[in-house]
Order: structure tokens, then C-alpha cells, then sequence
């Protein structure tokens, strides 16, 4: 039978065994176990995995959009932005083809035709593919050649220009006129936006002769680079007796050329018809 200190005795060692040494720090202060071998240390430069990923180029899904060509007369609103409306009006028999066959005679007759030399941006310069004669009161200058003043009109020239003035109620003053001698003669992709002409000029094109194929294509965004691959293209078989006018800001967001053709083609006469305004 067991006394009273005896049982004290026995729980005591009891709980004795379930208490803390007195003599061991807390969990704060003791030591921390290391993340990974001692030798990885702050100053050594290790090795950096390195894994090869594979990744698919983006695809540029966009559709080369469609060559439009214009046969018709009409108004055409080409495009609205990003400076505006840049409208066209196509008037395919604007001249009967018997008056538009004698004016065609006198003009490659008697305008002063030369072939002048371009300059480009640089330095080179070269011999425009192409004859031409200019008239205005003031001086014209662009690529780098300067036309002087001409202020004594050809007759034909001034019976056109007041044709033009009663039709569009603008009172042309110049007007540059090119001679395409064949399909090898032509003119680069530009537009017709030099201060002289003034913001959103209005250019009437008439033209005599064999038909040539007149292009337009829309100026690519600036993230686009200069890249035309993804722009609008447009297309007009520019006939005998035939006027164009372009309007609105089809200068500032728009070029257009007149390309070399491979197959036979016979001279055409173009006259374009502009305002110009003192520098």
C-alpha cells in the first residue's frame, strides 16, 4: 500500500518528464537550419538554368485588301480619314472625242515641250521619263526643278481653263502639262502637297490621247513604317476627253502615279490644272 509522499514522489516525476530542460534557449534563438549547402553564398555567381522555349511568331492575319478600279462617272469619297474627306470626281467623256482629237493635235504641236531633269533627296539626279510645259503667273518648284513664270496662256490652254472654271467655279492660275511619248513614259508615286499649292488643293486632270491607267494608293499609318503592302489601291483608266478631279485632303493622305506599261501605247497629253500661291 502506497503513503501519501509516495504518490507526491510519482507524480512528480510524471510531470517532470514532460517538462522543458531549463537550461535550452527559445525557438526565436535557436540557430536556423540552412536553405541549402553552406557554399552557396552571396559573392559566389552561380549557374543560371536555362531552357529553350519555343514561340510561335504572331501570324498577321490581315487581308491584302482588293485593287478597286473606277470606269464610272461619279463622286467617290475614297477615303475619310485620318486629315478628312479625300474625294474624286470622275467625268469620263468630259470633251467629245471629235473636239478632244483637235485639241490633242494642237497641244502635242505647239506647247513647248522639254525633258527636264529631276534631283532626288540624294543628289542624284536624273531625266524625267516624260515631256513637259508649264503656265502660271508665278513660278513652280518641286523635285529639286524650278519652272519659270509663264504668263502668256496657249489659246487652247485658256479655252480649257475657262471650260474648267464654269464647271467647278475655281479660278485656276497654273497648270502643268505632261507629254507620256509612249508606254515607257511615266511618273513616280508622289503627291501633289507642296506649300505653294496651298492646304487641300483641288487638281483637275484632263487628258488627251491614248488611255493610261492613273493609280492611287492610301499613305500607311506611321506604325506601319512606310510599308504599302496592307493600303487601299485604287485603279482609273484615265481615256480621251476625260477629266479627274481630286479634292479634299487626297494630297495629304493619299499618292498617285502613272506606271510604265509593257505593251504598245500611243502618246497621251495630260494637263493638270491647279491654284498657286505667292511664298
Amino acid at each position: 500500500m502506497s503513503t501519501p509522499n509516495s504518490a507526491k514522489k510519482r507524480r512528480a516525476r510524471v510531470q517532470g518528464g514532460w517538462a522543458a530542460p531549463t537550461n535550452v534557449r527559445s525557438d526565436r534563438d535557436k540557430p536556423k537550419v540552412p536553405a541549402g549547402p553552406a557554399w552557396l553564398g552571396k559573392n559566389v555567381d552561380q549557374p543560371v538554368e536555362r531552357k529553350f522555349v519555343y514561340e510561335k511568331p504572331e501570324e498577321d492575319n490581315r487581308v491584302i485588301p482588293p485593287e478597286k478600279t473606277l470606269t464610272k462617272p461619279g463622286v467617290y469619297d475614297i477615303s475619310t480619314e485620318p486629315s478628312g474627306v479625300s474625294r474624286l470626281r470622275f467625268f469620263p467623256v468630259f470633251i467629245d472625242p471629235e473636239e478632244a482629237n483637235a485639241i490633242y493635235d494642237t497641244l502635242y504641236h505647239e506647247l513647248p515641250w522639254r525633258q527636264r531633269t529631276d534631283v532626288k533627296k540624294t543628289g542624284e539626279s536624273f531625266l524625267q521619263p516624260r515631256l513637259t510645259a508649264w503656265y502660271g503667273e508665278l513660278p513652280y518648284s518641286y523635285s529639286g526643278l524650278t519652272y519659270d513664270a509663264c504668263p502668256q496662256w496657249h489659246p487652247t490652254l485658256l479655252m480649257l481653263k475657262d471650260r474648267l472654271e464654269e464647271v467647278t467655279g475655281i479660278n485656276f492660275n497654273s497648270m502643268l502639262a505632261n507629254l507620256y511619248r509612249d508606254g515607257h513614259d511615266s511618273v513616280a508615286w508622289h503627291s501633289d502637297d507642296e506649300l505653294i499649292l496651298g492646304p487641300e488643293p483641288t487638281i483637275a486632270s484632263l487628258t488627251f490621247g491614248d488611255t493610261r491607267n492613273f493609280e492611287l494608293r492610301k499613305k500607311p499609318p506611321p506604325e506601319e513604317n512606310g510599308d504599302y503592302t496592307y493600303m487601299e489601291h485604287i485603279k482609273i483608266p484615265l481615256t480621251h476627253g476625260s477629266l479627274l478631279l481630286m479634292e479634299g485632303a487626297s494630297q495629304t493622305d493619299w499618292q498617285h502615279r502613272i506606271p510604265r506599261e509593257y505593251h504598245d501605247k500611243g502618246p497621251r497629253i495630260n494637263l493638270t490644272f491647279r491654284i498657286i500661291y505667292p511664298q
